[in-house]
C-alpha cells in the first residue's frame, strides 16, 4: 500500500488547501473531488475526523492561558467554539471578557460577548456561549 500512497501522490499531485483540478472540480488532498456537482464529498467519518483535529489545535491554542486552564469544562468548551468561529486574534480581543474570566466574574465575561458585534454577527451561537460562560453549563 505504502507504493501505491508514494505513486497516486506522484500522479494527483498532494495538495493542503482546496483547488480546481485540470476538469474544474473542486478538490482537495490527493485527488479528491469534493465538488458539489458529481464529487464524492467527504463521508461523516472524515468530516468528524477533521472536526477532531480542529478542535484539539483549538485546546492547543488556548492551553498555554492560566486564565484558561483555571475554568471549568463547559466555560473552556464555550471559548474553544469561539476560538473555532473567530480565531486566536479575534478572541484576544475580548480583553474585558477574559479579564472578567480572570477575575471570575461570569456574568460580566457573559456580557462582554452579548454586547460584541460578534453578538449581532453570530446571533444565538452568542447568547448559548454566553449562557454557558455565565453558569457553566450547556443551555438544555
Amino acid at each position: 500500500m505504502n507504493k501505491l500512497i508514494e505513486q497516486l501522490k506522484l500522479h494527483e499531485g498532494s495538495r493542503t488547501h482546496a483547488y480546481d483540478c485540470p476538469a474544474g472540480y473542486i478538490t482537495i488532498g490527493v485527488g479528491r473531488n469534493i465538488d458539489p456537482n458529481g464529487g464524492l464529498g467527504l463521508s461523516e467519518n472524515e468530516i468528524n475526523y477533521l472536526l477532531k483535529n480542529d478542535i484539539e489545535r483549538c485546546y492547543r491554542e488556548l492551553d498555554r492561558f492560566s486564565w484558561f486552564m483555571d475554568l471549568d469544562q463547559v466555560r473552556q468548551e464555550a471559548l474553544v467554539n469561539m476560538l473555532f468561529n473567530i480565531g486566536l486574534p479575534r478572541l484576544l480581543s475580548f480583553k474585558k471578557m477574559i479579564a472578567s474570566l480572570m477575575a471570575k466574574e461570569y456574568s460580566q465575561a457573559a456580557e462582554e460577548i452579548i454586547n460584541s458585534l460578534y453578538a449581532r454577527q453570530v446571533g444565538n451561537r452568542a447568547n448559548e456561549l454566553a449562557y454557558m460562560i455565565e453558569r457553566g453549563e450547556y443551555l438544555k
